[in-house]
């Protein structure tokens, strides 16, 4: 038996003598990280070429870890039973022996549910309809996915062997034995050899990238296409295919792939900036990073068609055990109607639907300029036109696609464009860069490939690098300064007037990874973050977040007269404006916000440095939880039901009690409650081991914030799990 550590949270297990090859732990982009250590690899025999891998996964206990998805087995199954060959006919390593799945019920239970969405998406005409598709169009689309699905859409448990670890010794093949001894704890043996797994992350741990992108800032201009992605999902050296639409300095996603955050870091770009997302499908090279995008301290508004959006809600709460309703409780939900322009605040968008095995549409974008309108297209996930006119049928009860709608397809994708981008992957689902051999588009980008572009394809269009920018419409305005202008002026309540005395400061900027302030310095200014991501530490205390725009680096030492009360490191490139001290003191003496701004800040700052509220929230979201929150105090021996929302201890220890029953001491930083903020169970009750104090902040303040009510439900699953023997 042998074991390796492929990244954090992933583990490789192989006993040979058994033919075994487990890969345990999957989080996003997994495949790519086997890839990148030589556990996948390709080989030929008997006139076919294929790849090795693993023939087993092993799932983690809960679906989230540290906010990211830690089971996301779609892209490592399609690896085995395709690029294996494990399911194909008359394939050398098709014997007939399926891939194992093994978990706990509820996470197998999730997943083959997952899997069934991310191969088929909505499963059901009547579904379809339910989304808000016109019935004759519903009955289009299934019969378009079940040609792609060979006429018939199949359980996971045709495809999979499904095999449930608990705590007694579960065999899996050949003499090997799986037995779960904790919490994400696993111990695999095989005759007298034994070893153990811990897919848990550790303290201080995430989800890897398998690769690193250099920093970039880019513009916040008038019209303008950011490219962040050009691989697929099996590329181990750049991220999935997506870009980013900026449009009056407004910014939005186009799609989310693995890693996304990870991207927008790069860009010096925080989440709380993401103005929106438009989603073209479900599949997880364009789905795994909608978790990153839940960690804003806003709902970031949600552009699809309704089919596309039934998809992804549906896949979504297979994934996450949440009813389907909740994916408006993260998303602020808009549905684009099909094959017109859509107004979104003066950007144009028009949804068309493509050829896929999941509800898909490719997307143009329009804006105006001086000379008259311009386009940018985002052709994701389209079909070769020679696999498309195969689809074609005349039966109309038949799986495949009428002649019009493959003639119109074929006509739209070709249309000009100022700017394409085209998914060139090939093979049976995706497109291919000489059909557009012919494109009048002055300008097309090779997208959605593995590897570099061939001589064909460079014959057709461009490569773009990460953090490329196409300039569509010239801007004149800083849209960026006027977007921290705004923030100011609602963090400090005051008359806009008042706010530009800090705007008027010079500019400051800090290269990605160098020091802002030290912790123990002194210091003459502040600096207000205008772009760019900053993390903030104290190793003595454990104290870690980050910041993003409109965020006052050093505020609270600066309104303490004292030496920096953390460390504040670039994680991006940032542009700052550096505010002296004796200005900003000046600006809060002719506003009268001096005593207010201090509590605001003493409050902030301690919500800053709780795990709940250290990530990205926004100045004036600390502000109103500031506002909202209410000081309980308890003498010794003192018991209280504190009521519904979060309680943070400020002071002293107290006792958890279920009933007359302890369940946990806690003391000086520890959370509690939160459970109804989910709809789950009912306010705790504790008693106060010694005098203490509470800081308790009320649900309904929580309710429009996601990235808090994410991690309580992580929070909340991981100690319902961890309390359960299996």
């Amino acid at each position: 038996m042998h074991k390796e550590k492929v990244a954090n949270g992933i583990w490789w297990v192989d006993i040979p003598e058994a033919g075994l090859f487990v890969q345990c732990g999957c989080p996003a982009d997994s495949v790519k990280q086997l890839f990148k250590r030589g556990l996948i690899s390709e080989v030929e025999r008997d006139g076919f070429t294929y790849e090795t891998g693993p023939n087993a996964i092993l799932l983690s206990d809960v679906a989230l870890q540290g906010g990211e998805f830690a089971n996301l087995a779609e892209f490592p199954v399609l690896q085995m039973l395709y690029r294996q060959g494990l399911i194909i006919p008359g394939h050398p390593r098709n014997d007939g022996t399926r891939p194992l799945l093994i978990g706990l019920p509820e996470q197998l239970q999730a997943q083959s549910s997952y899997i069934m969405h991310g191969s088929y998406g909505v499963p059901s005409v009547e579904e379809l309809v339910e989304s808000g598709c016109e019935p004759e169009l519903a009955r289009a689309i299934m019969r378009m996915k079940l040609r792609f699905a060979f006429g018939r859409m199949r359980d996971t448990s045709e495809l999979l062997d499904l095999r449930v670890a608990s705590s007694e010794a579960t065999e899996l093949r050949n003499g090997v034995f799986v037995r779960r001894k904790g919490f994400n704890l696993y111990e695999f043996t095989c005759g007298a050899s034994s070893l153990t797994v811990d897919l848990s992350l550790q303290s201080g741990e995430s989800f890897e990238s398998p690769f690193t992108l250099p920093p970039r800032q880019i513009g916040r201009g008038y019209f303008s296409v950011v490219h962040i992605g050009e691989g697929d999902g099996w590329d181990a050296e750049k991220p999935c295919m997506g870009s980013i639409v900026v449009f009056q300095g407004r910014i939005y996603l186009v799609d989310a792939g693995p890693h996304i955050l990870d991207s927008l870091t790069a860009l010096g770009i925080g989440v709380n900036e993401i103005d929106g997302i438009f989603q073209t499908h479900s599949h997880d090279d364009h789905f795994a990073g909608l978790t990153s995008l839940v960690r804003s301290d806003h709902r970031i508004r949600y552009y699809a068609a309704p089919a596309v959006r039934a998809s992804v809600a549906k896949k979504l709460s297979a994934l996450m055990d949440i009813a389907e309703e909740s994916f408006d409780r993260y998303f602020d939900v808009v549905d684009l109607a099909l094959d017109v322009w859509n107004d979104i605040e003066g950007l144009e968008v028009r949804p068309l639907l493509s050829a896929h095995p999941v509800e898909t549409t490719v997307l143009f974008f329009r804006a105006c300029g001086a000379n008259g309108p311009v386009i940018y297209a985002h052709l994701a996930d389209i079909p070769t036109f020679d696999i498309l006119r195969k689809m074609v049928t005349e039966d109309g009860l038949a799986p495949g696609v009428d002649r019009a709608y493959q003639e119109r397809l074929e006509r739209e994708l070709l249309a000009r464009a100022d700017l394409k981008k085209i998914d060139a992957g090939g093979g049976s689902i995706h497109g291919s860069a000489m059909d557009f051999r012919s494109d009048p588009s002055p300008r097309i980008l090779i997208s959605h490939v593995a590897g570099p572009l061939s001589d064909q394809q460079k014959q057709v269009g461009s490569s773009a690098s990460f953090g490329q920018e196409d300039i569509m419409i010239a801007g004149n305005e800083d849209y960026a300064l006027d977007a921290v202008f705004r923030q100011l002026c609602s963090y400090f309540a005051t008359p806009a007037y008042n706010v530009r005395m800090l705007l008027n400061c010079p500019k400051r900027r800090f290269a990605a990874g160098s020091l802002i302030l030290r912790q123990g310095d002194p210091h003459e200014a502040i600096y207000l973050v205008v772009q760019g991501i900053v993390e903030v530490f104290d190793l003595s205390d454990g104290v870690r977040g980050t910041m993003g725009m409109g965020s006052l680096i050093g505020e609270y030492s600066a309104l303490h007269d004292a030496s920096a009360f953390r460390t504040f490191r670039a994680q991006s490139d940032v542009v700052s404006l550096r505010i002296p001290t004796v200005l900003y003191n000046e600006f809060l003496g002719r506003t009268g916000l001096g005593g207010e701004a201090r509590r605001v800040a003493e409050t902030r700052q301690f919500l800053q440095d709780i795990w709940l509220f250290g990530e990205m929230i926004s100045f004036p979201v600390l502000r109103s939880l500031a506002q909202d929150s209410r000081t309980l105090v308890l003498a010794a021996g003192e018991g209280a039901a504190p009521g519904d929302g979060v309680h943070i201890v400020r002071e002293g220890r107290l006792e958890l009690m279920s009933g007359d029953e302890r369940v946990a001491e806690i003391g000086k930083g520890s959370v509690f409650g939160g459970d109804e903020v989910l709809q789950k169970g009912e306010a705790q009750r504790v008693r106060a081991l010694d005098d203490a104090e509470l800081l308790s902040i009320p649900g309904k303040a929580l309710l429009g914030i996601p990235i808090v009510q994410w991690k309580l439900f992580e929070t909340l699953k991981k100690r319902m799990l961890s309390s359960i023997r299996h």
